[in-house]
């Protein structure tokens, strides 16, 4: 199964909205077919699978799936991943978590049905952890937002004179661009982008031909006097958006910025403490992202978590010591709070990167 769930991140992006899913086909032990979701509108995992085994020609009769979603039983945009199963001969199938979509699920049962073993929960948190997404998708109208943060060992973000300087390593600034290339739209706080002028733009290599750039998004009530001064602004002005006060979306420099095709938003709230719930959705529907990055200092991080709207952390630890005590930190914005009242997550995967640690981690 753990197999399984490296392959199904593979897919991660391009199967949007629908989940990723990994699957591995075992004779004796040893693993002899292999497949996963590569795409919205592809083959499922398991029929990928199959299509392994027989290129490989390996016969799956008797032989044991192991899948990290329950197999559909619906006609989809492609049938049921339940009659291939049954069709190939297959004895057994280990599912990782059962599927929350009420019009796919019933895999399970139809597999039983026909004689096949079925075994539920196998490595079940880390194959929930990969249909995050597809859970949010469905229960809510937001996209799924990525907050990444890279800190020194002291959790510090940049040195107090808030220069634009790299924390961490070259390759957790590689790894931040594949996260670039897996989001609709990069979005960061207003000092972030006054300070630092980013194109926010994926720099990846080997992007394919029709790769669109994501949305660059600013969230900020204090909208620019010269929007010729901006990377963002001079290079792409109708692929950025400015989430800000019903004040400042109504103001000249509102008027300057549509003109120049760049969206601003008006958001409820007020100005340092914006309600960004609707934007988010609008980004979704107007927009058509499904992830978000969000790359903001460490006021915009925590207002992201306070707020319900940070879906997971990638936090790169990088071993640095600043020692500065003005020096910005990675979340910062609350005040005189107890030990008992600290917001907590959990480690969901961890994996040195370079000289750093790269965390992903989810709320309790």
């Amino acid at each position: 199964m753990a197999r399984a769930v490296e392959l199904a991140g593979r897919g991660r992006g391009a199967t949007a909205p629908n989940p990723c899913v990994g699957a591995v086909l075992v004779r004796d032990g040893v693993i002899v077919a292999e497949g996963w979701h590569t795409r919205f509108g592809r083959l499922h995992a398991e029929r990928e699978c199959l299509a392994d085994a027989r290129r490989k020609g390996v016969d799956p009769r008797g032989a044991a799936m192991y899948v990290t979603l329950e197999p559909c039983n619906h006609h989809g945009k492609t049938p049921p991943c339940t009659e291939a199963l049954i069709e190939a001969g297959v004895a057994e199938v280990f599912v990782g978590t059962r599927d929350p979509n009420p019009v796919a699920a019933g895999g399970v049962e139809k597999l039983r049905a026909h004689g096949i073993e079925v075994t539920v929960g196998v490595l079940e948190q880390p194959c929930r952890d990969l249909i995050a997404d597809f859970l949010l998708w469905q229960n809510t109208h937001s996209c799924y937002n990525i907050v990444k943060m890279a800190a020194t060992l002291d959790g510090k973000i940049a040195a107090a004179a808030r220069r634009p300087e790299p924390v961490s390593c070259p390759e957790s600034l590689a790894r931040v661009h594949d996260l670039r290339a897996l989001a609709g739209a990069v979005i960061v706080g207003g000092n972030t982008f006054y300070a630092d002028n980013p194109s926010l733009t994926c720099r990846k290599k080997d992007l394919p031909p029709d790769f669109v750039q994501p949305f660059g998004v600013i969230v900020t009530s204090r909208l620019p006097d010269d929007p010729s001064r901006f990377t963002l602004l001079r290079e792409r002005p109708e692929r950025a958006i400015f989430m800000t006060s019903k004040t400042a979306a109504h103001s000249p420099q509102a008027d300057v910025l549509r003109r120049r095709g760049t969206s601003v938003w008006p958001m409820p709230g007020r100005a340092g403490s914006l309600v960004l719930a609707c934007g988010f959705e609008r980004l979704r529907y107007d927009c058509g992202c499904h992830y978000t990055l969000c790359e903001g200092g460490g006021r915009f991080a925590l207002a992201l978590i306070e707020q319900g709207l940070a879906d997971e952390l990638v936090h790169f630890v990088a071993p640095r010591i600043l020692g500065d005590d003005a020096a910005p930190s990675a979340y910062s914005g609350r005040d005189n709070v107890p030990m008992a009242e600290a917001l907590d997550f959990r480690i969901a995967d961890f994996e040195p990167v370079g000289t750093d640690i790269m965390l992903t981690l989810r709320r309790r």
